[in-house]
């Protein structure tokens, strides 16, 4: 699809206009689509200043509003730029897509590549409260095009009239072929009681998309004299933040319990499904 109604951007004097025919770029692990696309850009505004276009994969760790006398909670962890006019350097072959764009720019159009490096994240968005404002915190990336003197100098002052720029999404897909689902056991003796009960758990497969409920069989064998009055069952979100230093953030999703009775030495089976869902976890 190379409609290009949502994923464009200019400026309003018209100098720039970026063009995408999409906006999610997908990881294969061996190798990542290529971000492509077209600049249209109008020589005449330019007022003999240089453009370029880059792409920036960033992380976002608290608020703009939150961002104090030069302190920022953003941090670049790859940016790539080109200088798009005047041009420098050669340029590869044109896609399909950037064809297709080449068209709706006009003679003003320019095609550029960018190869985002396999070892960078894929984006991610942490759910925002209800009273958060700006972008939520994560990691994005974003395709810049800006009017200026220099690359990146310091003391120049590029001002949001000269710039355009469009958010994209680094995505990954499961894999078709998928492992089997994992299996844990658990050997608990209690004080009071001369044998042990033991407890399996196990699921079918080893992933699950939003929504889907999860089906888990439970077998327990309840070897003491003692009754167990319910199953408890809870799913916990594991979150990897690795910046500065290594983070790990517990959240749990789900936590249901089930009235079922296992009587003393006895055995007892039966699988239960349950499903954690945003709406239940909103803060």
């Amino acid at each position: 699809d190379t409609s290009t109604h949502d994923n464009q951007l200019s400026n309003h004097l018209l100098q720039l206009c970026l063009y995408l025919g999409r906006r999610d770029f997908v990881d294969h692990v061996e190798r990542i689509d290529p971000v492509d696309g077209v600049l249209k850009i109008d020589p005449s505004a330019l007022n003999g200043r240089k453009v370029w276009v880059q792409l920036a994969c960033a992380f976002r760790y608290g608020r703009e509003d939150m961002d104090v006398i030069g302190i920022s909670f953003r941090k670049d962890i790859w940016i790539k730029r080109i200088q798009m006019y005047p041009f420098e350097g050669t340029k590869p072959p044109n896609t399909p897509i950037q064809d297709a764009l080449l068209k709706k720019a006009g003679d003003q159009g320019h095609p550029f590549t960018f190869d985002i490096p396999v070892h960078l994240p894929c984006s991610v968005s942490l759910q925002p409260a209800p009273e958060d404002a700006g972008k939520p915190c994560g990691v994005d990336y974003e395709v810049k095009a800006y009017t200026a003197n220099e690359e990146d100098e310091i003391d120049e002052k590029v001002d949001k009239k000269d710039t355009c720029r469009l958010i994209i999404r680094k995505i990954q897909y499961a894999q078709n072929e998928l492992a089997a689902g994992p299996k844990t056991d658990l050997h608990k003796q209690f004080i009071t009681a001369d044998k042990p009960i033991h407890v399996e758990a196990s699921m079918e497969k080893e992933l699950y998309y939003h929504g889907d409920p999860i089906p888990i069989k439970v077998k327990v064998n309840n070897e003491t004299s003692k009754v167990v009055k319910k199953i408890k069952i809870s799913i916990h979100q594991i979150t990897d933040v690795l910046l500065y230093s290594s983070d790990k953030y517990h959240k749990c999703v789900l936590n249901e319990e089930f009235g079922d009775q296992i009587n003393a030495n006895s055995t007892f089976e039966k699988e239960y499904r349950v499903t954690p869902l945003l709406a239940n976890n909103k803060e």
